[in-house]
């Protein structure tokens, strides 16, 4: 099987697209021939049944016309593709489908964001599936989504074991953008230190855009607005290559963003047995039956600080119980081996039925 994967960027230790590659490799095991198109890539970074073709380009015209040609040329070899991978960004389906689908060669979209555009709803409408972790997890409703989970490498994350500390080491990963809700984590470490908790909490992502830029810097006013300075950090990007360490120092992940896409970095976490405290609903088939709670209501930070405290009371067994139990949901439902064989079986069932 031949398989044409488009992506922005193939580097492992790159802070938002490094997971790709583990993607990538995993399709790779699965497949006589990868095709990556992608901006940019690291040498190396992939096996040899990969080839990799980039289109970057001066300006946005250019790149749109390196992407055509090469993508054109791919689907022009024999043997012909069993599909097209569009990932994340909807507008790769949008300028693939017109080559692809006349040929014969189905285009799979993999979608998992809260941000609706009408690029994605013409993205959905040309695909022949959209691939998304939940079918809850695309702002569109269509019979084409299907869920078949996040796709982790446990490889990369083994499980740590918590130290059982008095006090809470609390993590936050991702960008500074308004939708992660990092303001009320932080108001929630406040009141749970006002109640006599022993919580720290370090923060550490991107901020990509003057807008991002712009929220760090009100964050960073709002610590030394609560005098919280002492006990919450708001750090700068890690490589992706340090996150399963980053992790293995932290007695929990909090993570608040918006409901409509659940973050990897939850699952990253119960991989390697990290407790979660979560907002997202879709998040609920992981973890609403597990005690104590680790869900709370979004933007309450009255609630998180409950739930620091119920964590912090639990045993060093208790702690180690519950990763070892959340690393095994992540293995049984939302591992890298389980999306590949997914992509694969949609790409080939797809191509059998053209």
């Amino acid at each position: 099987m031949r398989l044409i994967f488009i992506t922005q960027r193939v580097d492992p230790d790159d802070p938002v697209l490094g997971a790709t590659v583990a993607k990538l490799r995993a399709l790779a095991e699965r497949c006589d021939e990868l095709v990556v198109l992608t901006d940019s890539s690291i040498p190396g970074a992939l096996p040899e049944n990969c080839r990799v073709r980039t289109f970057a380009a001066r300006s946005r015209l250019g790149r749109g016309i390196r992407f055509g040609q090469a993508l054109a040329a791919e689907i022009a070899r024999r043997p012909r593709p069993a599909a097209v991978v569009a990932h994340m960004c909807p507008i790769y389906a949008v300028l693939a489908a017109p080559l692809a689908r006349p040929a014969g060669v189905r285009v799979l979209l993999w979608y998992a964001h809260w941000n609706r555009t009408r690029t994605l709803e013409l993205a959905t409408r040309l695909s022949t599936t959209v691939v998304s972790v939940d079918t809850r997890s695309v702002p569109v409703t269509s019979p084409k989504i299907v869920g078949i989970g996040h796709g982790i490498d446990l490889d990369q994350f083994p499980c740590s074991r918590r130290t059982g500390n008095e006090g809470l080491r609390a993590l936050v990963l991702g960008r500074y953008s308004e939708t992660k809700g990092i303001e009320a984590v932080v108001r929630g470490v406040g009141l749970a230190r006002a109640g006599g908790l022993d919580v720290t909490l370090a923060c550490h992502g991107p901020a990509i855009t003057s807008v991002e830029e712009s929220d760090r810097d009100r964050l960073s006013r709002v610590v030394a607005e609560l005098g919280l300075e002492d006990v919450v950090t708001i750090g700068g990007p890690i490589p992706r290559s340090e996150v399963p360490s980053v992790l293995a120092a932290a007695d929990v992940l909090v993570n608040n963003h918006r409901s409509g896409a659940p973050d990897k970095v939850v699952y990253e976490a119960c991989a390697a047995c990290c407790p979660v405290l979560v907002s997202n609903q879709l998040f609920d088939e992981l973890l609403d039956d597990l005690e104590p709670r680790l869900r709370f209501p979004v933007d309450d930070a009255a609630d998180l600080a409950d739930r620091f405290g119920a964590l912090a009371a639990l045993a060093v067994a208790g702690r180690e119980q519950l990763g070892t139990e959340l690393r095994r949901r992540v293995a049984e439902r939302h591992s890298v081996g389980s999306w590949a064989d997914s992509i694969v079986a949609l790409a080939a069932q797809e191509s059998a039925s053209s």
